[in-house]
């Protein structure tokens, strides 16, 4: 086939691939729809939704302007100044724009399906980074392995809606544009390099990650002498634009220059400028006047920098780093300090084992690929090193930052497999073909003749003309040398082939290949599998298998939410864990105490007061918040492991963290140092609120014998706890949720627990006279 029509084929084929990666991207994200319905997945999801629709329903500038006084009452929350609003302003834009040309889409569909949307996008802009880094056959792998790799999949299935869902691809697409920017140097791409990443800061927090990584690479290029108009222009106008565009998100506002954590940035910027003026002093004074106003000027430049960031640390003006940031670098940091944020989930150290469930043979060829950019070392490798280092240190320290990770280790593996293939499927005549073929076409360089000198037989001559005649030859000897040197280098760069050692057997070429098509095989296998088995179950529905192996469905949660918006006032007040707020405010339509947006850590730790005290102490909190229910989660029925008892010591950390004298972690421990809940529980803890309302007529279901806490394996006692201060109001179908009605004051003024006492008493009496 000739070369005009492989260059046609080419053409066609590159964008059939992209689109079918797409497909198949956005398929292998449908599983939760297929298996369950439309629903939003998890709990953060659920704040998004809800914003989403009051955005599509009141506009944005109400959206821009919203009080919800449904959110941590009764403090209440400015939303247009506590998100980052672009994944609803995405969803608003698409919704509205499908119903300007008559596609009556509902809401809650645009943001189910919009994570899957944006995974194609993102596969493209994998394509796009490695094409820029290689060629466009390691772009197309890297795209499809970024489509279908766990690592990324596990935050943008189908339901998904949260934040990452589309800061992954505005990821991915800044940096591509950065490295254009870098290489071609051109401001137009700078500025879309900054129109990205403002989208990016309105989309997700982890966009300090662009903000630290884009500097440290232009600073590296400082430090390995590779300072050009190019890097000077592409920083200059990112960094400029970026910056002005990012504070016009009301919930980052001054940061950028008010924070330690982008003080990275903005002192690259001033170095920048200093070298290139230090670059264009340079050429109106000589060298050795320019190599002493330059010590000056960097001892300088340096001890103002010192003392005024000292300055301005200490006088407030610049923020230090906030708590979040010294976690990542010490992983026991946020346990003793803020175990608000240790408690949850995604924010500990990552498994070893976590790294290969989500990115299996990934991780293998990913040294490989970063390994091949330090080969080449040119100015976007140096960025890709940056980035393998940065993301593999924080993917380790939190679990949530695997998300980070993933796409470089996509493009590193591409550029590694890419490179294998290149190799092997090369055929090894056409590499001798052409490096023969540039030997005979480059002329040798003329043969300099070794000039022979005449040693006189006059003894006049001596010695010193024997000297002479040796050191003649001597040069001309090393001239001949240099020019064979000279004349290799020729022929390598005539040729454009690079030393390489070519695999003459074809069976030797056939079974890597076949290997390396095996290990793609098993790649598309082990990702299908944890996607539909891991990643693909909303936690609002639960499936589990019964003996018989037929499957058995668990929607406890929307049946007691369903239960609070049909059963309770407009206005009714509900406690519970901090998990569960965006999901009951988002799907009951109460108010709530807390949620997930963790903003107060007072307002959650006197939570946890009432959840860890007793009922008397609790009581008070209760009324003094106006709590009209509270709902708590109970898995000792089924064995689901992620109930509230499993949670209680992180209440009990975070209360004892505001409130030392009321909540203490050590009385909840038997003397043997253990978390128990059955006979051996401490009095602590069985007097607590979480622990009567989790147990409360727990034995009925054992017929008042002893039951079985399946979570935790505990036999406990035949006579349960009682509770005065609430009263059971709905229990789900499989006991899961639970839902208590906190009591008025006693009409006659009693002790609520002596006036429950008394009712008690009341009803025996009265059953026993009617058995009379």
């Amino acid at each position: 086939m000739s070369t005009e029509s492989s260059s046609t084929v080419a053409r066609v084929l590159k964008p059939t691939i992209l689109i079918l990666i797409a497909i198949v991207a956005i398929s292998s994200r449908l599983f939760s729809i297929i298996r369950f319905e439309s629903v939003i997945h998890e709990f953060d999801p659920w704040f998004n939704y809800r914003t989403t629709q009051h955005l599509v329903k009141n506009g944005f500038y109400d959206f821009w302007n919203w009080f919800d006084e449904k959110s941590w009452y009764p403090l209440g929350r400015v939303v247009g100044g506590t998100v980052y609003p672009g994944i609803m302003v995405t969803s608003a834009l698409i919704h509205n724009v499908l119903h300007f040309f008559n596609f009556p889409v509902d809401i809650r569909n645009v943001c189910v399906f919009l994570a899957p949307m944006f995974s194609g996008l993102t596969a493209f802009s994998a394509y796009l980074l490695t094409k820029e880094l290689k060629d466009s056959s390691a772009g197309l792998l890297a795209a499809a392995f970024l489509g279908v790799a766990p690592g990324y999949i596990s935050r943008s299935v189908a339901g998904s809606y949260d934040n990452e869902g589309i800061a992954i691809f505005l990821l991915v697409f800044t940096f591509y544009l950065w490295i254009k920017a870098v290489k071609t140097g051109s401001a137009f791409f700078g500025l879309l390099t900054a129109l990205f990443y403002f989208y990016m800061v309105s989309a997700w927090g982890g966009y300090v990650f662009i903000t630290n990584l884009v500097p440290l690479h232009a600073f590296t290029l400082l430090l390995m002498g590779r300072f050009s108009n190019r890097l000077y222009v592409s920083y200059s106008t990112f960094y400029a634009i970026g910056t002005l565009l990012s504070m016009q998100i009301p919930f980052v506002g001054f940061q950028p220059t008010r924070t330690s954590e982008h003080m990275a940035a903005l002192g690259v910027f001033g170095l920048i400028q200093l070298y290139a003026f230090a670059e264009l002093v340079r050429g109106y004074i000589p060298p050795k006047q320019f190599k002493t106003l330059l010590k000056g000027g960097v001892a300088a430049v340096a001890v103002i920098s010192a003392v005024g960031l000292t300055l301005l640390s200490f006088s407030g003006v610049i923020a230090p780093f906030t708590g979040r940031f010294y976690s990542l670098y010490d992983t026991g940091y946020a346990k003793i300090h803020i175990p608000i944020i240790a408690s949850v989930s995604e924010h500990q150290p990552t498994a070893w084992t976590s790294f290969f469930f989500d990115l299996q043979m990934l991780i293998f060829l990913f040294p490989a690929g970063v390994y091949l950019c330090f080969k080449e070392l040119k100015d976007e490798h140096v960025f890709i090193i940056l980035y393998s280092v940065f993301a593999s240190y924080f993917a380790g320290v939190m679990v949530r930052l695997m998300l980070t990770l993933t796409p470089v280790v996509c493009v590193s593996a591409a550029i590694a497999y890419s490179t294998l293939l290149d190799t092997y499927l090369e055929t090894s005549e056409h590499v001798l073909a052409s490096t023969n073929s540039a030997i005979v076409a480059t002329p040798a360089p003329a043969v300099i003749d070794t000039p022979t000198v005449a040693i006189p037989e006059a003894k006049a001559a001596g010695k010193k003309a024997a000297a002479k005649a040796a050191a003649a030859a001597a040069a001309a000897a090393k001239s001949n040398e240099a020019d064979a040197k000279t004349h290799a280098k020729s022929i390598s760069a005539a040729s454009g082939e690079k030393k390489r050692f070519p695999i003459f057997n074809l069976d030797s070429r056939l079974l890597v290949i076949l290997q390396l098509t095996w290990f793609l095989f098993m790649f598309a296998w082990h990702c299908t599998y944890v996607t539909s088995g891991s990643y693909s179950s909303p936690s609002i529905v639960l499936a589990s298998r019964q003996h018989d192996g037929s499957q058995m469905i668990i929607d406890d949660f929307r049946e007691a939410y369903y239960w609070l918006r049909k059963n309770t006032k407009e206005d009714a007040k509900v406690m519970s864990w901090w998990d569960y707020g965006y999901q009951m405010a988002g799907m009951a339509n109460v108010t709530t105490l807390v949620d997930n947006n963790t903003w107060n850590n007072t307002h959650i730790a006197t939570v946890g007061k009432a959840m860890s005290t007793s009922e008397e102490v609790s009581y008070k909190v209760l009324r003094q918040h106006d709590v009209d229910y509270v709902l708590i989660l109970f898995g000792g029925v089924i064995g689901y492991s992620g109930d509230d008892i499993n949670k209680f010591l992180w209440m009990i950390r975070i209360a004892e963290g505001v409130y030392p004298n009321d909540v203490k972690e050590t009385n909840f421990f038997t003397p043997r140092g253990e978390y128990k809940v059955d006979h051996d529980a401490t009095k602590t803890m069985r007097e607590s609120l979480m622990y009567k309302m989790s147990y409360y007529r727990f034995a009925e279901l054992y017929g008042g014998g002893n039951a079985v806490d399946h979570v935790r394996n505990a036999r406990m006692p035949a006579e349960g706890p009682t509770l005065s201060v609430l009263e059971e109001a709905y229990t789900t179908e499989n006991w899961l949720v639970r839902i208590y009605k906190v009591k008025d004051l006693d009409n006659l003024g009693r002790d609520l627990k002596d006036s429950t006492a008394f009712d008690k008493g009341r009803v025996r009496k009265v059953s026993s006279l009617k058995k009379k």
